[in-house]
Order: structure tokens, then sequence, then C-alpha cells
């Protein structure tokens, strides 16, 4: 973890990339604490942190709950201190903040701020019809990108961080469109045809039964939409069903690539020593010790773990 300032042209270069961070801010401090009042970390999809928001066991602790904020998408005030939460029992969120213990810590106290940094979705409309204006039309208002195909064509690394792709162009280069971005693993990827035509397209594409399937044909919820506006509208919503992690009508996801479900809850683990939540991601101290896999929350942790691993093996 880097320990300097997180610049703003940082905050910046990862906003314009279209990568979800968290951003970190302390906003009081308890001495003896590390960490200041205005000391800043971003925490990235991964668990990797670039900044500094306090000592290794802090950052324990925020780099689990910020992961657990990206995935919601709702901002935190985390409370971190030695001694048990005063408002309820300890780990109790309430309106919006949340206190918990840490026992590693060395006697003082962090108020942190959460902020999750998701990336806006962006949709991809391919055609130059009254749907795929109407579509285009309506992304502002959603507070969505909505755009026409890359410069590049629908190459896999221009659907990079693409939540849906649409097909609007009535016959005009559908099927290869329609192939990058299921391969691609694009979470949503609609047609816009009659059920029969939309049926003979996705059968003739060259892929598997199950990727076929990850087509939405005829795009759309069925809402008795009729003018390119409204079926606009009703595709629109089905988008926002699968942003929100709500399949609508309809349950597909793509082979391969990220579920339509939402952001999945980042997965945690007990540290067997001192009982703290952890991130289990690479960037976490980990121990195979006893033949089974434990999370740390520091060094230190592990260290007395593997020293005695029989001793903490039904500890916790």
């Amino acid at each position: 973890m880097s320990q300097a300032p997180v610049p703003d042209a940082r905050i910046a270069e990862l906003t314009a990339r279209h990568v979800p961070f968290v951003r970190a801010t302390v906003v009081r401090a308890r001495r003896p604490a590390s960490a200041r009042p205005g000391d800043t970390a971003v925490v990235l999809e991964d668990g990797r942190i670039e900044g500094f928001v306090g000592g290794v066991c802090a950052q324990a602790t925020v780099r689990a709950q910020a992961l657990r904020t990206l995935a919601s998408g709702e901002a935190l005030l985390l409370r971190i201190s030695p001694e048990a939460a005063e408002e309820g029992a300890a780990g109790e969120a309430v309106e919006g903040a949340l206190s918990l213990r840490n026992p590693c810590l060395s006697g003082g106290e962090l108020e942190i701020f959460l902020e999750p940094r998701r990336p806006v979705p962006r949709v991809l409309v391919l055609g130059e019809t009254p749907i795929a204006r109407a579509l285009t039309g309506f992304g502002p208002g959603l507070g969505y990108e909505v755009a026409g195909p890359p410069a590049g064509g629908f190459a896999a690394e221009s659907l990079a961080g693409v939540h849906a792709v649409v097909v609007a162009s009535h016959g005009r280069d559908e099927e290869a469109a329609l192939t990058a971005a299921v391969r691609a693993g694009v979470p949503y990827v609609g047609l816009v045809a009659s059920p029969r035509r939309g049926a003979a397209v996705v059968g003739g594409l060259d892929l598997t039964r199950e990727q076929r399937d990850a087509v939405r044909t005829p795009a759309g919820l069925w809402i008795g939409a009729r003018t390119p506006g409204e079926i606009a509208l009703s595709i629109l919503a089905e988008v926002v069903a699968s942003v929100r992690g709500r399949d609508g009508a309809r349950s597909a996801a793509p082979v391969g690539g990220p579920a339509a479900t939402g952001r999945p809850e980042p997965r945690t683990a007990p540290d067997p020593v001192c009982g703290m939540t952890v991130a289990a991601v690479p960037g976490t101290p980990y121990s195979d010790a006893g033949g089974q896999r434990r999370w740390f929350c520091c060094e230190g942790c592990r260290t007395a773990f593997e020293a005695e691993p029989g001793r903490y093996a039904e500890a916790r």
C-alpha cells in the first residue's frame, strides 16, 4: 500500500477509465493513531489500496468494508475502535454509519468516510433507426452514458466496462455485434426484432446454445410499447433491471463474463487470531497451515497462527 496522498489526478484518471473504486477519507482520528484527518486512499476492486488511512490493521478493516460499499453503491461512515461500539452491538450499522471493534489497533480510534465511485452504466447502441435515436436521447436523463458503436468496431477491448449493447439496426451488421458482445461478457445484450426474425438471427450466431440464450430478443420488457420512443423506454427498463440486479421478465447471464445480477458481495473471512472480518483477496495475508486456507488482518496474526495453528483452529 502506497502511503503517499492520492492526488486528484489519480482520481480523475480512474474515473476517466471507468474503473470502479472507493475513496476513503479520514475525518476524525483519536491518538494514538498513525492517520490524520484529511488522509486519503483509494481502494480498487481487487482490494489494492493506494494512499494512507492507517496502519495494517486499520487497512484490513477499511479494505473489507470498502469492497462492501463498492458492491452496494452506498457511502458509509466507518468508525474503527479497539473498544466496543457505543451505538448498540459492535458491527451494527446505524443510518449509514458502522462501528467496528478492531482489537489489533494500538489504542487509537479512526472515523473514515467511504465513498464508492462506480462508473455510470455504459450502453452502446448499433443503428440509425428511430428506436436507436430514442435510446440515445433517453440516456442523459437516466444518468447513463449511451453512445453509438466504438470507432474500432465491437472488438473485445472496446467492450470492456460496457454494461449493455443494444442492436437496433434492423438487419445491418447484427450478427457481428451480437457475437462480439456475448463473447466479451457484456451483461446485457439485446436485439430489436420481431420474435420470428430475432429467433432466426440468434439461431444463426456462431455461439454455443447457452451463449445464444444470453441475447434478449425482442429486446425490452413487455409494456405494450408501439412507438419508437415507447420501445426504447421498454428496452432501457430492461437495462435498468440488469444494472440494479433484477432480471425483470427474463433471466440470462452471459457466459464467461460478469453476471447480470449486480455487483456481488465481496468474499470475507474471520481472522482466527483476533476475530476481525477481513477481505479474502490477494492483497490480504493468508496461510495454509493446518491444511485449510485462513486469512489475517496483518502479518502479526499470521505469524501467531502459524506458530500454533492447533490453538486457533477452533477458536473462532
